[in-house]
């Protein structure tokens, strides 16, 4: 293949070409970058899962670099709180692990039994994310907390500050850069023939990648429909406040009976999302409920249309299209990168190093379908379980469950199991911190625990907990750990 040119703007751009020169390069594939003007406003952030560690790892990214160039800060899960009146109890979704494997066996069935017969101890407890952002702390695995059990972390990364420490990545990795204000798309019989700016400039590539927002190369022209998906909110806006005193280790979403408002803390910035219906209130009114909500008063606002949906196949004739040109996401768990990484790295496994396409566009658009939905399950059912009162919540109760998701809802409430879907890329985890915080209590077990007498299960838990506290109690704040990262750059 003689080369791969891609579209877009902002950091889902310069992350798509940096992986892709990284990866391709000793295949001697060149990569051209087509940059439209960066959209992003001032209170823009990327909220990140785990698995961006690898990705930016693969590429050559040095962390403590990148959260000085971006201004980002760490983050262990998010914090979703009541403000609507429901008094629904918080829920804590912490990256990482919750508890360890007892005599072999899983944690999770043995907690289940436990709870049933009286435990008061929360599942929160067991983990050394959640417990170390209770805390106030970071967590910093290490070997002995790796045999405990995963302690992940994401990052808040400011929007405009990822842009910029990503495009200097990708320049000093060869991608070829050219910017311009509009694009032309030529077509020809097997898609796009060439892509012109607007110095006349004619990039021709044997494929092309679509990593705007808006899918300008892969919705249009192609036949191919962006079929929506029903979500409670179609607008979002974003804003700015003054840094916290204290820098927390993971985002606050506060659900209020109109919406939603997310605080999500940067090293410079506190950085403000607020997401609700349009016709329910105006942008001003939104904007007023979001400094309400958020109690700051916020500064640089913006405000964009959300528009959560999918295409069938992301990948048609010679455009694939990446991130949000192939599927949007509720913003609400922050998987727009998540779901960019998995569109880059099935491309990377697909990529067609010599002859016909059609079997790996296939294939890719098989894998990418499956992995989208899953996530997209994640999301829906979140927004069917909640019980947070008014009617934007009201609307996210009627978001309509796939087969699956409603397979595996009830096959976890009948014995506390999540079903094993091929093209999951979250984990169980993760899944069982959503289903039991939203009050899905199993009603049921595996067998296999109770092979265990209940005595040694209880000494096992009482192991349990005191190696978390003492694996918490050993870890920096997050505000000294940012410190140390900012110091490093002046020593």
């Amino acid at each position: 293949m003689s080369g791969v040119a891609i579209l877009g703007r902002g950091a889902p751009l310069w992350l798509a070409a940096a992986a892709l020169r990284r990866a391709l390069a000793p295949a001697g594939v060149e990569i051209d970058a087509v940059a439209l003007p960066d959209d992003a406003a001032p209170g823009d952030l990327y909220p990140t899962w785990p698995a961006i560690e690898a990705l930016h790892d693969q590429i050559g990214i040095d962390e403590a670099a990148l959260l000085r160039g971006a201004r980002g800060a760490f983050t262990l899960g998010r914090n979703i709180v009541d403000r609507s009146g429901a008094e629904q109890p918080p829920l804590l979704l912490a990256h990482g692990g919750y508890g360890t494997r007892i005599e072999g066996e899983d944690f999770f069935p043995h907690w289940v039994k436990a709870r049933h017969h009286r435990l008061g101890v929360g599942l929160d407890d067991f983990s050394l994310t959640a417990s170390a952002a209770h805390q106030g702390r970071l967590f910093l695995p290490d070997e002995a907390s790796a045999r405990y059990g995963r302690a992940d972390y994401g990052y808040h990364l400011p929007a405009a500050g990822y842009a910029k420490s990503l495009k200097a990545i990708a320049r000093h990795l060869g991608v070829r850069i050219a910017e311009t204000q509009t694009v032309d798309v030529e077509r020809g019989e097997a898609g796009v023939a060439a892509l012109r700016i607007d110095d006349g400039t004619r990039i021709a590539a044997a494929l092309f990648v679509d990593a705007t927002r808006e899918g300008v190369v892969l919705r249009e022209g192609l036949g191919e429909a962006f079929v929506p998906w029903a979500a409670p909110g179609d607008r979002m806006l974003t804003a700015r406040a003054p840094r916290l005193a204290s820098v927390p280790a993971y985002a606050e979403v506060r659900a209020g009976a109109e919406g939603w408002t997310a605080l999500y803390p940067g090293l410079t910035h506190l950085h403000v999302a607020h997401v609700w219906s349009s016709a329910a209130a105006s942008d001003e009114e939104a904007l007023e409920a979001a400094s309400a909500a958020s109690g700051l008063a916020l500064e640089a606002p913006a405000v964009r249309t959300v528009a959560p949906g999918f295409v069938h196949e992301p990948w048609t004739a010679n455009v694939v299209g990446v991130g949000e040109a192939a599927a949007g996401f509720d913003p609400l768990h922050g998987f727009a990168l998540h779901a960019l990484q998995l569109g880059l790295v099935h491309l990377i496994a697909c990529f067609p190093a010599g002859g016909a396409m059609e079997a790996r566009r296939a294939e890719y658009n098989r894998q990418m379908a499956m992995h989208i939905a899953r996530v997209r399950d994640f999301e829906a059912a979140h927004f069917v379980l909640q019980r947070h009162a008014g009617p934007f919540w009201d609307a996210a109760r009627r978001v309509p469950l796939s087969p699956e998701l409603d397979h595996l809802i009830a096959l976890f409430r009948a014995r506390g199991e999540i079903a094993p879907q091929e093209g999951e890329s979250l984990p169980p985890d993760a899944w069982r911190a959503l289903f039991t915080g939203l009050g899905v209590v199993p009603e049921g077990w595996r067998p296999a625990a109770d092979r265990l007498p209940p005595d040694v299960a209880k000494a096992h838990f009482r192991k349990m907990l005191g190696f978390v506290r003492e694996q918490v109690l050993r870890q920096p704040t997050h505000d000294a750990y940012l410190a140390r990262i900012a110091q490093a750059s002046r020593g």
